[in-house]
């Protein structure tokens, strides 16, 4: 894939696939150690230990519409040739854990890309599910929790054109604060 926000889009539509009503995404910066984390946590349906040794094998899935699931072992290839890895910690009934790590200056490491875009078809796909975002370029973070915004909204769905505007332009707007950031630690 061109940018990671699509390996982090597949995995939080995994996460709702499996029924999970919050999806925790963390994206951590470090410019110093050079490294780029990405998690994505979800409180779905779990996996068992012998599903999550699979789960990295192409040829492997548990949707009946395709026979086979690239996402994670694409995923897996970004990190490692990026000397990085990607591990996976999931249980029945508590929900899934993927974490990637990249070297940030690799050569080979793909853009983050379009990660309003990512969040906002989840948030918008009409599924019960809640995301918190938090993105941190060094000291500098932006966070996000549309529980906190359904919240504050009530019986307003997230769909509301003007609630649709704000969204974007908040996470637009959060991540152009910390490409400012990146640019002055750069």
């Amino acid at each position: 894939m061109r940018e990671l926000s699509l390996h982090v889009l597949d995995v939080m539509e995994n996460a709702v696939e499996a029924g999970a009503t919050r999806i925790e995404v963390r994206i951590d910066e470090d410019l110093g150690a050079d490294r780029l984390v990405i998690e994505v946590a979800d409180n779905g349906r779990g996996m068992s230990k012998e599903m999550t040794q699979r789960a990295l094998d192409p040829f492997f899935t548990t949707r009946e519409t395709r026979h086979v699931g690239l996402g994670l072992p694409l995923f897996a290839a970004a990190a490692q040739r990026c000397d990085g890895d990607l591990t996976i910690e999931s249980e029945p009934g508590r929900g899934t854990r993927v974490r990637a790590t990249f070297r940030h200056s690799h050569l080979d490491r793909a853009p983050l890309g379009d990660m309003p875009s990512a969040l906002m078809a989840i948030l918008l796909s009409g599924r019960p599910v809640d995301v918190a975002y938090t993105h941190r370029v060094g000291e500098a973070e932006f966070s996000f929790d549309s529980a906190d915004v359904r919240r504050e909204l009530g019986d307003i769905p997230l769909t509301h054109p003007a609630v649709r505007q704000w969204l974007w332009q908040t996470l637009r707007e959060g991540e152009e604060s910390l490409h400012a950031h990146r640019s002055q630690q750069s």
